[in-house]
């Protein structure tokens, strides 16, 4: 049980479980587009989520040279081995889809790294939650699409609009879970506003995320159905969230809608 556990830790803070969050996102916009899996593409989102994450977590740990722990250098070693993966599927991008991923490291070590007086754009008053869904909205969408070499045109904006509107979503969800130790200095929603109307705005949110389903030049009849039980999954998520919730409220279930997602998806389009 204990083994179970700590393999389970690792799972979770090792940024494995997010890094699946990541993929279905990609498969949903190469489902979404009609584009081929691309083992490239996949592999570097999923293995450069791991590196990236794992590297905003621990960068100052290791940095500032803290005592770490058997579990902690477990994960360094994950995040050694994703990173020499992530350079792999990296040199096998296109040269275009590579400058566009540099751009987004570029803005992950702006996150992770102090480089001011007010340390790293994380610490920077109300712009954290802009930053994060700015980079998932761009992995799993801009990315696989530049990478297929689909055509800028109204629905590419469109996706990457409402992607960057869900991840808005599900981090507020977070912020809820997270509003007891988040430094007030943030100003994150729920500090700003409080629980209740956070969870009201979330709400509220979920509605302009479906309804721009319906200004694609395509609407798909099986993405509407699958929508509203993803819809109905964040917003039960939503209304429970409070900050007596357990991490793993977030870190587990939260993080687990892109998969979930996905799997309804290609559940509907099996039938």
């Amino acid at each position: 049980m204990k083994v179970a556990k700590q393999l389970f830790y690792i799972y979770i803070h090792g940024s494995i479980h997010v890094a699946f969050a990541v993929l279905a996102l990609v498969l949903m916009t190469n489902h979404m587009f009609a584009n081929p899996f691309d083992a490239p593409m996949a592999g570097f989102a999923f293995f450069g989520t791991v590196f990236g994450y794992n590297f905003i977590k621990y960068e100052s740990v290791f940095r500032n040279r803290k005592p770490v722990g058997t579990i902690t250098k477990v994960i360094a070693g994950i995040s050694v081995l994703a990173f020499v993966v992530a350079t792999a599927c990296f040199l096998l991008l296109n040269r275009v889809t590579q400058l566009t991923a540099i751009g987004f490291f570029g803005l992950t070590v702006l996150y992770a790294v102090p480089f001011s007086k007010k340390g790293n754009l994380r610490n920077f008053t109300g712009i954290k939650i802009y930053i994060v869904a700015f980079c998932w909205a761009g992995i799993t969408t801009l990315l696989p699409l530049v990478q297929a070499s689909t055509t800028l045109y109204s629905d590419v904006f469109l996706k990457f609009g409402q992607r960057f509107l869900l991840v808005i979503i599900l981090i507020l969800i977070f912020e809820i879970i997270d509003l007891k130790e988040d430094n007030p200095q943030l100003q994150t929603v729920p500090q700003k506003i409080g629980v209740k109307n956070t969870r009201q705005l979330n709400i509220m949110l979920l509605i302009p995320f479906y309804f721009l389903e319906f200004l694609k030049s395509h609407v798909d009849p099986n993405q509407l159905i699958v929508n509203i039980f993803m819809l109905l999954a964040v917003g039960l998520f939503t209304i429970f969230a409070t900050p007596e919730r357990s991490k793993y409220y977030t870190l587990f279930w939260v993080e687990s809608i892109p998969v979930f997602w996905l799997g309804m998806v290609l559940l509907v389009n099996a039938l």
